[in-house]
C-alpha cells in the first residue's frame, strides 16, 4: 500500500491533461478575433490580386 501511496506516474499524466485543458480554452477564446483579422487580411490581399496592385 505504501508504494502504491508513494507512486506519482498518474500525477504527470494529470498535469498534462489540465495543460492541455488550459491551451484548448485559450485557443477557443481567441479564435473569433484571430479568424476575424485573418479574413480581413486575406481579403485585403484579394483585392490587390483582382487589381493588380
Amino acid at each position: 500500500m505504501k508504494k502504491f501511496l508513494k507512486d506519482e506516474s498518474g500525477a504527470t499524466a494529470i498535469e498534462y491533461g489540465l495543460i492541455a485543458a488550459a491551451m484548448g480554452l485559450a485557443l477557443v477564446t481567441a479564435m473569433p478575433s484571430i479568424t476575424s483579422a485573418v479574413k480581413t487580411k486575406f481579403s485585403s490581399i484579394g483585392g490587390h490580386i483582382t487589381s493588380g496592385t
